[in-house]
């Protein structure tokens, strides 16, 4: 408890990352607004936005970016309709952009190249063992297809909208009423019975005919595709390959040793046993110093008695008072600041008055110290020589990656050849499958997007370098290609006849649901219907709105019905997602008693503050987007 390694990991307050994500979350979502001119010209721009030009080749390029995700999303095709919804969506996104960050440097928000720097080398993308790492940020953005001046510009525009968003936010609050009506909202429960009417239990009837599964299949062709793969040829570069590879000589270990001493010295350590007496909600602090005292007392002083087991009868620390309060050997960096004051102010032997913490008072015993002294060159030449193959290897393998993304640009990209230039380790993926990928290589998606561009799969191109991982590149060309085709009716027909079994017995326990709703109505009740019905009823419960203890559709259905008035139930019919029904009936509504728990309480308000504030943000975008001037040329994607 008293050791805070965790206190290096800062709680963030909300706004910190509700707001880094608020405009992205509203931008992702809204659609267009303002006064749209719709252009049909060719033209160099994809649309203009106050007069500001958004060009054609930046919106294109992010669409063929996004592509793959989509094809990912919606099962390898998109239908026309798809496609113009998402290239909409997409130029929707670069208009909104374009009028927040015009708004944005006409309030006068600025970024600096400061924060510019120090953004960038805070990116996860570019972390290895929590630390930024050049290498890993070449890597990632050469994988993207960004240059780092591209990627610099992007997030000087992210960091000035967010100063935007921050403003937005620093005006919001939540009254306390609201926060009553919202938490009052958010703990309702609902008392729901309902009978489940599986497609199972109406799929009698004659066999499906020969014609009708003829039809099904021609009509969801898209459902009985094989999946498109390739035989792929890989090659990689592994960093524990170049690191073996190194020779360290001595003169460059004593030469990082030398400019790092500070780094190889142990501070000093000292064996401590302390007694907590508590101080919390329900202790009075006046009372708690007086025991603290009093176990002083008992501790110290002629008759001092045993502090281990003073420590085992009085102190409150979980985790030391059964151990006899010893918190093992520590430096100063292990406590918090009061603790470690008074402990490192002590002699071996001797005992603090009582000393007051965030957790209450304690009583400490020093029971030995360790001096700190310097590591010699020699005891410190196993981690030089680690870190120093590690740094080398990192600058190596980040250089051999740069030569072969130049070479392939250059178009000097002949698989066989940059294997034997760069003495990397080949493998076969005898079939990589679109979305799902293949060994040894996995299901990375950049991967997949790549292998099944156009430049690797139709023009037959090498692919790369690739990272996977922080630590392993590969470079890949496609040797075999088999396209997804349509499986014969002769193989996927039983598979066919259960489609439409179910989808039979779906249809009528929607209709047996129908009839039994229209009989609750008459005055029937819930268990003689579903008795008729051959189903079971579940017995009435209360639930709230994220119980897990029925079915996701019948309890989003729950709470979507008007609250429910005494003797007059609410009843539904609930189409379930896998197929089938249920009849659903809500008898009563309830808030949940409130536990008096400030922890609980001040995440609700932050959580319906985050909400609040979204809306603001969305709200205020939406009327900048309105007000702006935006003329969208249709035919940029064509």
């Amino acid at each position: 408890m008293l050791q805070n390694i965790g206190d290096t990991i800062k709680s963030q307050k909300w706004l910190g990352y509700a707001m880094l994500g608020a405009l992205g979350l509203v931008f992702a979502l809204w659609g267009a607004y303002g006064i749209v001119d719709l252009s049909f010209g060719p033209g160099n721009y994809a649309a203009k936005v106050n007069g500001e030009k958004i060009t054609a080749a930046e919106v294109n390029r992010a669409w063929q970016e996004d592509q793959p995700q989509y094809l990912r999303l919606f099962g390898g095709e998109l239908t026309p309709e798809q496609r113009t919804r998402l290239q909409n969506e997409l130029l929707d996104g670069y208009i909104r952009n374009a009028a927040v960050m015009q708004h944005s440097q006409q309030l006068g928000f600025r970024v600096s190249d400061e924060q510019v720097r120090k953004a960038y080398e805070s990116e996860p993308a570019f972390q290895v063992d929590g630390k930024f790492s050049s290498q890993a940020a070449r890597a990632r953005l050469a994988a993207a297809g960004i240059t780092p001046a591209a990627f610099d510009a992007d997030r000087r525009r992210s960091l000035t909208m967010n100063q935007l968003a921050a403003a937005i936010a620093a005006t919001d609050f939540i009254t306390p009423v609201e926060l009553a009506r919202f938490a009052a909202l958010e703990d309702e429960q609902r008392e729901v019975r309902y009978a489940l009417l599986t497609p199972e239990r109406f799929t009698a009837g004659p066999p499906v005919d020969a014609t009708a599964v003829e039809a099904s299949y021609k009509a969801h062709e898209a459902d009985y595709m094989t999946v498109e793969s390739v035989r792929l040829a890989y090659a990689e570069l592994d960093l524990a390959d170049v690191t073996a590879q190194l020779q360290v000589t001595d003169a460059q270990l004593q030469e990082r040793y030398d400019t790092a001493k500070d780094r190889y010295v142990e501070p000093e350590r000292r064996q401590a046993r302390h007694i907590l007496i508590n101080v919390d909600a329900t202790t009075d602090d006046a009372k708690a110093h007086a025991l603290a005292d009093e176990v002083y007392g008992k501790a110290t002083g002629a008759s001092a008695q045993d502090f281990a087991k003073l420590a085992q009868q009085y102190s409150k620390d979980a985790g030391s008072a059964a151990q006899g309060g010893d918190l093992g050997w520590a430096d100063r960096t292990a406590y918090v600041p009061p603790f470690a004051e008074a402990l490192f102010a002590l002699q071996t032997g001797q005992v603090s008055k009582p000393v007051k913490t965030q957790y209450g008072y304690h009583i400490i015993k020093l029971e030995g110290i360790r001096p700190g002294a310097a590591k010699t060159f020699a005891e410190a030449r196993p981690e030089l020589e680690a870190e120093l193959r590690r740094d080398l290897a990192a600058d190596q393998f980040g250089e051999r990656q740069e030569q072969i993304q130049q070479r392939i640009e250059r178009g000097g990209g002949n698989f066989d050849q940059l294997v034997k230039d760069f003495g990397l380790r080949t493998g076969e993926v005898a079939e990589f499958a679109r979305g799902g990928g293949g060994l040894p290589l996995g299901s990375d998606a950049d991967l997949n997007s790549a292998v099944f561009s156009d430049n690797v799969l139709n023009q037959r191109n090498v692919g790369g370098p690739l990272p996977l991982g922080e630590e392993r590149l590969v470079v890949f060309h496609v040797l075999d290609h088999k396209p997804s085709v349509l499986r014969p009716l002769t193989e996927v027909r039983d598979a066919v006849m259960a489609k439409l079994l179910r989808e039979r017995g779906s249809e009528a326990a929607r209709k047996a649901a129908e009839t039994g709703l229209t009989q609750l109505g008459s005055g029937e009740p819930l268990d003689r219907v579903a008795a008729a019905l051959k189903v079971k009823t579940e017995p009435a419960q209360f639930v709230g709105r994220a119980d897990p203890a029925l079915p996701v559709q019948v309890r989003d259905a729950a709470f979507a019905l008007p609250r429910p008035e005494a003797g007059r139930p609410q009843r539904k019919v609930v189409l379930l997602e896998e197929g089938g029904a249920a009849l659903l009936e809500v008898t009563g509504a309830r808030t949940a008693p409130r536990q008096a728990n400030p922890a609980i309480e001040s995440q609700r308000q932050e959580r319906q503050l985050q909400r609040s504030t979204v809306q603001q943000i969305d709200a205020y975008v939406a009327e900048l987007v309105r007000k702006a001037k935006v003329s969208k040329n249709l035919q940029v994607f064509e």
